[in-house]
């Protein structure tokens, strides 16, 4: 039960983030068990159909599926093992289309670094410092506290407006993982200021809203995203065209808002908040913003920036000819400038994960050798000829293949990895498909799909962040999750036949 709460004067500042814990040992299982699963696959007969190049892309990506979900080594150091063993095994193999000549070591990794050619790898880089810049300049606290002073006392309302700020900062701040980082300290401080016990249901339902509303506003947000940008450069390379970030928009965000109140309901209902009316909330938030003070000028540059991008990201086609990158860049050029700009290379530098960048630019290129050596095309082959796949409408594709997505995904530890071992082979299978598939849409879909982590703290950046708070244990989580994931994919299948049907992207015209 909570306490009784502290006047505003004497709230106390949200509470530093605890040091991380060190690392922990990576098993080293996984290693050795992705090397023996591609040396497999290697030792394998040749498909009908399938070139030797193809069958080693096969073999690297076994090899790197395993190395993922068991996170023997790091997603960095994978990326530079896959290029490593790319420019070894497909360099060493005859060319699809003259196999008496064999690709080359040179060949293979440009092949593998093709990626980093990619405008979708650009836009990433440009998020990641959109976020930096808004943690720079502290202006995502502000919002958030800004709209946790909109919210009233009530239990149900705070738990609204940790909602609300997932949304309004998935607009603003490009990176799941740097929205929770921002959100979590600030709902500390709320709990604090609150005197809730951290190990009340209150305390729980709070941080699994933050978590499990991040993931569902990554479906509805194209840039919210890493594996919204990762796909969208899969459908550049390998559909030859991509969804703007409207289109997007308008796709997704029903579903979000629909999964909001979803996610309110199902919280409130397995985790009873102990009261329901908590006294002085508004005002220890206020208070809060006392102490940052009034907006800086840095921060009034960086808003202005931001809602610029906002509106030329979905005005993109219809008031101006220029791609979600080109626009991001442009922002990106306004907020380096001197004098007009809000940061410079040295404060950026180190709040970069540039490791982000290199999985992104190998994954990206590991998905285009799946198709440039057949192998993806091989694959896909084989599932339309030995499933019934073939002869499901939209609804049957997607209830199968993101049934599929949803299962794989409790192995993985990051959306992005899955993204680049799944979503091209998931494309030849689509675009291998007879009838009247749209599959631009349909990848649309099974991305959103990806971004269902709601089961295991695990599954998702985000909620790795709020788990480490103390406010809830994996077993709260997962019972929650559990209920998410089924309404959620009971929903992806009634949109799936009436809004995206309507909007014409699960049928090509």
């Amino acid at each position: 039960m909570p306490t009784t709460p502290m006047s505003p004067a004497a709230a106390p500042p949200a509470p530093a983030p605890t040091a991380a814990p060190p690392p922990r040992p990576r098993p080293t299982w996984g290693l050795w068990i992705g090397i023996a699963a591609m040396l497999a696959v290697l030792a394998l007969p040749l498909g009908d159909g399938l070139p030797v190049a193809g069958q080693r892309m096969l073999a690297i990506l076994a090899f790197a599926v395993v190395v993922w979900i068991s996170e023997a080594v790091s997603y960095e150091a994978s990326a530079i093992i896959i290029t490593s063993l790319m420019a070894v095994l497909v360099g060493s193999a005859p060319m699809v289309d003259d196999p008496s000549q064999t690709y080359g070591s040179s060949a293979a990794i440009t092949m593998a670094l093709q990626g980093f050619a990619n405008p979708a790898l650009a836009l990433v880089a440009g998020a990641l410092f959109l976020a930096a810049a808004m943690t720079l300049t502290g202006l995502d606290r502000r919002i958030a506290l800004h709209t946790l002073a909109l919210v009233g006392t009530s239990t149900r309302r705070i738990m609204a407006g940790a909602l609300a700020i997932t949304f309004v900062l998935s607009l603003l701040v490009p990176s799941a993982t740097a929205r929770s980082a921002c959100v979590v300290p600030i709902m500390l401080g709320v709990i604090a200021a609150f005197g809730i016990d951290r190990r009340s249901n209150l305390a729980a339902a709070i941080m699994i809203v933050v978590a499990q509303g991040t993931s569902i506003w990554n479906v509805g947000i194209q840039t919210a995203a890493a594996q919204n940008l990762l796909a969208t450069g899969f459908m550049d390379q390998l559909l030859g065209e991509r969804v703007s970030w409207l289109q997007w928009l308008v796709a997704g965000a029903p579903w979000s808002l629909a999964m909001s109140v979803v996610l309110l309901v199902v919280v409130r209902w397995l985790l009873p908040p102990e009261t329901e009316q908590v006294a002085g909330g508004r005002e220890a938030v206020r208070h809060e913003l006392q102490q940052l003070g009034p907006m800086t000028g840095a921060q009034k540059r960086l808003l202005g920036v931001v809602l610029g991008l906002l509106l030329a990201w979905s005005t993109e086609g219809v008031l101006h000819p220029f791609d979600t990158t080109t626009t991001t860049y442009a922002g990106l050029v306004l907020l380096l400038l001197p004098r007009v700009g809000v940061m410079v290379w040295k404060d950026v530098q180190s709040r970069i994960p540039w490791g982000t960048v290199i999985v992104f630019g190998v994954g990206i290129g590991m998905g285009g050798a799946l198709l440039a050596t057949q192998a993806g095309q091989w694959l896909a082959h084989q599932v339309v000829t030995h499933t019934p796949l073939a002869d499901y409408g939209p609804l049957g594709i997607v209830a199968l293949l993101g049934g599929f997505l949803i299962l794989v995904h409790l192995g993985f530890a990051s959306a992005t990895a899955l993204t680049s071992a799944l979503l091209p082979i998931l494309i030849s299978v689509l675009t291998a498909l007879p009838g009247p598939v749209n599959a631009l849409g349909l990848t649309m879909v099974l991305t959103f799909l990806v971004s269902f982590g709601f089961i295991l703290p695990i599954n998702a950046p985000q909620n790795m962040v709020c788990l480490g708070t103390g406010t809830f244990d994996a077993r709260q989580f997962a019972r929650v999750g559990i209920v998410l994931t089924l309404i959620g994919y009971a929903m992806i299948l009634l949109f799936t036949v009436t809004w995206w049907r309507w909007l014409g992207w699960t049928s090509a015209a």
